[in-house]
């Protein structure tokens, strides 16, 4: 028999048309030799163009006791978009803590980059409590959704935005720089022990879709197959801007999004 996959659960908005969210995050995981697994905390009205709504799903509070005996040996977790109850997304984050997971990570969001919004600051720092409260996980904002965490301007430094989730009880935060300003890229990976550079690199142009999720999800993938946080944190960049140029329009319309293999080349 072959040995298994490391497993992904993915935990998420559901967008049909597979440019972000779940679908996003399968893609992605499986690319990697991950084996996805997913759940949905949000279903939305969605396309290329933009999101219409945005609505909580059935409780997905079933879905994950049928996938337990499968959260066993070397799994992992990533949470995104989210329109959970606070209730139900505590009891969601406790169970996932019993089953023990290797890799814990959230993107959180606060809005679709284009259509309608879902959180402000106060409902992202309300989940970060109930979810920090429960697991060390690793919180992955970009440059806008610190801020809003943090209730800091966007120009505040790196150990700034990154110190309140700290003080909740992140393991570690990933500050994505693709919404910074400027011809070059800089993410920085920050713990108790201070922030660290994982490089700069040229900005490329254009945009994509599903940046987010592509990336916490590649992070995952990474750490599950043994890299370590940082590590794992500047591979999944490096493995999104080979990504980039194979960018598609499926259907010919809408914003570019990633290619269903989405391998570095």
């Amino acid at each position: 028999m072959v040995p298994a996959a490391p497993v992904a659960l993915c935990l998420g908005g559901m967008d049909p048309s597979g440019g972000a969210g779940l679908l996003r995050d399968v893609m992605t995981v499986a690319a990697l030799g991950v084996h996805p697994m997913a759940v949905a905390t949000a279903e939305t009205v969605q396309n290329g163009l933009g999101c219409l709504a945005i609505h909580p799903p059935h409780d997905p509070r079933p879905a994950l006791a049928a996938l337990a005996p499968h959260l066993e040996g070397t799994w992992g977790v990533k949470l995104g978009l989210c329109a959970l109850d606070p209730g139900v997304l505590s009891e969601l984050a406790a169970a996932l803590e019993a089953c023990g997971p290797l890799a814990r990570i959230w993107d959180p969001v606060l809005a679709p980059t284009a259509g309608v919004g879902l959180h402000d600051g106060r409902a992202l720092r309300a989940m970060a409590g109930i979810l920090l409260g429960a697991g060390p996980w690793v919180v992955a904002p970009n440059l806008p959704e610190a801020a809003a965490l943090a209730g800091l301007p966007v120009t505040a430094g790196p150990a700034e935005l990154a110190a309140p989730l700290l003080d909740m009880g992140a393991a570690a935060v990933w500050l994505k720089g693709g919404h910074g300003q400027g011809d070059l890229v800089e993410d920085f990976w920050i713990t108790r022990d201070g922030a660290a550079s994982l490089g700069a690199v040229p900005r490329l142009a254009g945009d994509r879709r599903g940046t987010g999720c592509a990336l916490a999800s590649a992070w995952l993938a990474f750490r599950l197959l043994g890299l370590d946080g940082p590590a794992a944190a500047a591979t999944a960049a490096t493995f999104l801007r080979n990504a980039w140029a194979g960018a598609v329009r499926p259907g010919g319309a809408g914003r570019p999004c990633f290619g269903p293999a989405g391998r570095p080349r």
